[in-house]
């Protein structure tokens, strides 16, 4: 890893001859337009709700509407959220390298709403509801704007329209495996990427933390871009302790100028 007096060059020089590039992203990318990560020692989602009644399809078995209601909660929190100048960002990165793919861990649908066109969400989508009995999917209902919810208030969840069964959150929960397409895709644009862009996760979250090792071990570029050390650090080429809000702007503005 590499500390740099002008890392945002540095990164740009990287990223210069890269016409495949994958940019992946985790929770603090979400964090910098207000959406809580799961893991903040205060602030973070499990530091204040328990998993174990609101992330596994056990939990939903068990209490149907308390669960919904906290997810309805969730999704309007996110809704609500506003992509920020990162996201923006990739999107310009994106006209910039028509070859790049947002491979995110995030369940938000903010890279999509800023205009990022090819998206692999790890951990399945807030906006993807699906039946927990035969699978099939379900639309979503965006809240109006001024909806005002309790992570407490319990909400029955509508039924399939197919088999009558619970509609359930489209997120992967704890127990559960990525769902395989995405995972096979991500594996795939790793393999094949020119350079690696890893953006606000820790990077200790299995099995979507072993990915950036598949760029590295075909000795392609790891660049990290986050506000402290995680689990991607030792293997980056480049380290940049900033936000995706500030850094990723420096990056694609140094790049445009040198088309």
């Amino acid at each position: 890893m590499s500390v740099l007096d002008a890392p945002s060059a540095t990164i740009a020089a990287l990223l210069a001859d890269a016409a495949k590039i994958v940019v992946m992203t985790g929770a603090g990318m979400s964090a910098e337009s207000g959406i809580p990560t799961f893991r903040g020692t205060r602030s973070g989602l499990w530091a204040r709700f328990d998993p174990e009644q609101l992330a596994t399809a056990g939990a939903f078995r068990k209490d149907e509407a308390l669960v919904w209601g906290w997810y309805r909660w969730r999704t309007a929190m996110v809704e609500q959220a506003q992509p920020h100048a990162g996201h923006a960002a990739i999107v310009e990165l994106a006209a910039l390298r028509a070859g790049l793919v947002v491979v995110t861990q995030n369940v938000d649908d903010l890279h999509e709403r800023a205009g990022s066109g090819d998206v692999v969400h790890l951990h399945g989508s807030l906006f993807a509801p699906r039946c927990i009995a035969c699978g099939m999917p379900h639309p979503h209902e965006r809240l109006p704007a001024s909806t005002a919810l309790d992570p407490a208030i319990r909400v029955v969840p509508p039924r399939c329209t197919h088999c009558g069964g619970s509609i359930r959150p489209g997120v992967v929960w704890f127990g559960e495996s990525l769902p395989a397409p995405a995972w096979q895709r991500a594996e795939q644009v790793l393999q094949e990427c020119e350079a690696l862009l890893v953006v606000g996760t820790s990077g200790v979250v299995q099995p979507a933390a072993s990915l950036p090792s598949l760029a590295k071990r075909r000795g392609k570029p790891v660049i990290e871009i986050n506000p402290e050390a995680g689990g991607i650090t030792p293997m980056a080429d480049v380290s940049w302790r900033t936000t995706a809000a500030d850094g990723l702007p420096q990056v694609v503005k140094l790049l445009s100028e040198t088309r």
